[in-house]
């Protein structure tokens, strides 16, 4: 069985593309999408039209409850929903806005969640760790979970593999007999490649493997798109031209 994993594509409707390309060409199985699918500003109208047509297994990100009612806080995120949500329409919204939070596939297997199976907001195989204390300008990197803590989370869930992405950086580790993979992100890079990201998870042998896959795109038309059709051009350009968080926390819907 062959499952193609995105996630993460945060409205970039480029990078999508790309990945989308590749992962058609590997003719899977079946398409998981872990969420946090519009989120940004590089055609995210377009980049909801080609998810919804995926006929994917979808779960919700952090992003998606934003879409709650009452579910933005702090002023950028109010700017972004008021020129996002009425270029999505509220049937886009709501379909997003209730997304589960998991989902279980290859006869429950598989279980797939964007943060952990338990928030879309939390961090499951890393946690962040700001450069400097108080930091706001989301510099920083990425340190380990207490392996413990981590194989006490899974130990419960019974799953040969447990998938997740919001961190935005592709992995994987063995916790007891649990493979736990992060698809990493179709957009919005940590490491300083801004190329597009996405797994592909195969069971040979009764086993399953994961396949990281880098994909190229077209970073200047969506920077162009982003600048021509939004506010938000300048934080998007440094955001995907860097492959770096920098200014995210500061200056990012």
């Amino acid at each position: 069985m062959r499952l193609a994993v995105i996630s993460d594509a945060h409205g970039n409707a480029y990078a999508l593309d790309a990945v989308l390309s590749e992962v058609r060409a590997e003719t899977p199985d079946l398409i998981l999408n872990l969420g946090d699918q519009v989120e940004g500003s590089a055609d995210p109208a377009r980049a909801y039209e080609m998810q919804a047509a995926l006929g994917a297994v979808e779960v919700r990100g952090n992003n998606e409850e934003k879409l709650w009612p009452g579910g933005r806080r702090g002023e950028l995120p109010q700017r972004f929903g008021a020129w996002l949500e009425p270029r999505l329409g509220p049937q886009a919204i709501a379909r997003l806005a209730g997304l589960p939070l998991v989902a279980r596939v290859a006869d429950d297997e598989v279980l797939a969640c964007h943060g952990t199976p338990g928030s879309a907001w939390d961090m499951l195989l890393w946690q962040w760790q700001f450069t400097s204390p108080g930091a706001s300008d989301g510099e920083g990197f990425y340190r380990a979970r207490d392996p413990r803590e981590l194989r006490a989370m899974m130990d419960p869930l019974a799953a040969r593999v447990v998938l997740c992405g919001h961190t935005h950086r592709p992995g994987a580790t063995r916790v007891g007999d649990t493979l736990v993979v992060n698809a990493g992100a179709v957009s919005d890079q940590v490491d300083g490649d801004p190329r597009a990201r996405w797994t592909l998870l195969e069971r040979r042998g009764g086993h399953w493997h994961a396949d990281f896959r880098t994909t190229a795109y077209d970073v200047e038309g969506a920077v162009h798109w982003s600048r021509t059709h939004s506010p938000f051009g300048e934080f998007q350009g440094e955001l995907l031209r860097s492959g770096t968080m920098r200014g995210r926390g500061s200056t990012a819907p």
